[in-house]
């Protein structure tokens, strides 16, 4: 039986998948090559599949003419067959590459994500979800650059969670947790993915992969998210906070857009170029069963020529796994004073780095904060602390507190007031009593005059933090 219209030439199978088949063919009315989708006959055998995939076919064709979207150039049925004709890419899949070459250097990863997001917020943005976001659907043209292909189509094959059919092998690994456990997707469902995207091409495979479809979207619902850090030499441990969010187990966890998670991830990668020591803090979502803590303190020196003493900042985290350390460029966690002994002159500072620009994310925002605090240039920190704990604001994650306790400690060391009481209850709200933020308040009770200069603390926070 011809599977398509007589007008394309010459069809020549390139590839399958749970869905149907893909076909290389020549379009003769228009003289060019293209890819032909046809429903497999399986799925076209029933009627109301059927039509959702003409439905969503035809959705995502209003798409087309969009950067970094598979163009559809045409939507038929064809011996009781529907078959989808869209523009031929030869430059393969972001599978292939995966698969031929391992993990993608982090340019080329960003590039990639940068185009796909783009396509991806572009469609949620007119009420279109993708739904199967994996590598296999991130297409290459030959300037190797990404095209989404297959928006919707997973829905319409009743493929949409893994409760619907054993038919959804491969895809799995890319399942938000939602979907495995029968919800259907959303727009965070294709964020998701996108994150699962990453994480395979920054280290050649995926986060949670397992012998059986079940085991891997079973890990996705109940398992904390690996390290990427940790399976790629190299890869700075900023990256693996970015992915605690992209993969989180709750939506409304996770970035609000693409273009939000490519630009943190690109924020964290930049972040930690010129670190000696590349380390940070995995947050655990409140959705996961609790930490254990244990403390780490790391002494960091600092001028204090009129005072003769040292103030060392120590930090603390809860850590399902193991606990990050940043011991050249990171963040302040909590703070205990504590006078020196020693008649030796301290070490010279480390160079004050650049300036952070305010277009930033705010976990990029507060590391060069702390850079400047960890130089003694605590009026260059106060700005960048500033804007990273007005964009931190409400997120509820550790870096949150973390910028509104460095935040306190600048103010307290320029000998201001302003919000700090409200800074340090909002950190030790996120990440729970820390001794060293009771010895920050009585310091602030010292310096501010108690219960006054807190008053006038709160009203200062309130406005630092929703400028």
């Amino acid at each position: 039986m011809d599977l398509l219209p007589p007008r394309y030439r010459d069809p020549e199978r390139v590839g399958h998948g749970g869905m149907g088949e893909i076909f290389r063919a020549l379009d003769e009315s228009l003289g060019r090559a293209v890819a032909i989708k046809v429903l497999s006959e399986r799925f076209a055998e029933d009627e109301g599949v059927r039509r959702r995939f003409m439905r969503e076919a035809l959705a995502a064709a209003r798409l087309s003419g969009e950067p970094n979207t598979v163009t559809i150039f045409d939507v038929g049925e064809w011996n009781e067959r529907p078959f989808i004709v869209m523009e031929h890419l030869s430059g393969g899949t972001l599978d292939d590459r995966i698969a031929g070459e391992g993990p993608q250097p982090v340019d080329r990863t960003l590039r990639w994500l940068e185009q796909a997001a783009a396509a991806l917020d572009h469609a949620h943005g007119r009420g279109i979800v993708h739904r199967d976001v994996k590598p296999g659907n991130l297409l290459l043209d030959r300037d190797g650059n990404v095209h989404v292909a297959d928006f919707g189509i997973a829905s319409a094959a009743g493929m949409d969670s893994l409760t619907a059919t054993g038919t959804i092998l491969g895809t799995a690994g890319y399942l938000s947790p939602e979907q495995a456990q029968g919800q259907r997707a959303t727009a965070a469902s294709d964020l998701y993915g996108l994150g699962v995207v990453a994480f395979e091409l920054l280290t050649g495979d995926r986060p949670y992969r397992r012998e059986s479809m079940t085991a891997e979207a079973a890990a996705h619902v109940n398992e904390p998210v690996p390290s990427a850090a940790a399976r790629r030499r190299g890869l700075p441990r900023e990256v693996d906070l970015v992915f605690q969010r992209a993969l989180a187990k709750r939506p409304e966890h996770r970035y609000p857009s693409g273009r939000a998670f490519v630009d943190a991830l690109d924020d964290a990668l930049r972040a930690s170029a010129t670190d000696e020591t590349v380390a940070m803090p995995v947050p655990v979502p409140a959705t996961r069963r609790p930490a254990r803590r244990w403390p780490y303190v790391v002494a960091l020196l600092l001028l204090g020529a009129l005072a003769g003493g040292i103030l060392a900042f120590a930090l603390t985290r809860g850590g399902h796994h193991t606990t990050l350390v940043k011991t050249v460029r990171g963040k302040a966690r909590t703070v205990t004073r504590h006078v020196t002994t020693s008649a030796s002159p301290p070490p010279p500072s480390p160079p004050t780095p650049p300036p952070a620009p305010a277009s930033q994310s705010g976990v990029a925002l507060d590391a060069a904060g702390f850079a400047k605090m960890r130089a003694g240039d605590y009026q260059g920190a106060l700005p960048l602390l500033e804007q990273a704990v007005s964009k931190l604001q409400g997120t509820g994650l550790l870096d949150e507190a973390y910028a509104d306790y460095n935040l306190a400690s600048t103010r307290l060391h320029l000998g201001s007031c302003d919000g700090v009481k409200d800074l340090l209850k909002s950190s030790e709200h996120i990440q729970g009593h820390r001794s060293a933020i009771d010895a920050a308040r009585a310091q602030e009770k010292q310096q501010c005059g108690g219960g006054n200069g807190g008053g006038g603390g709160n009203g200062g926070g309130n406005g630092d933090n929703g400028g």
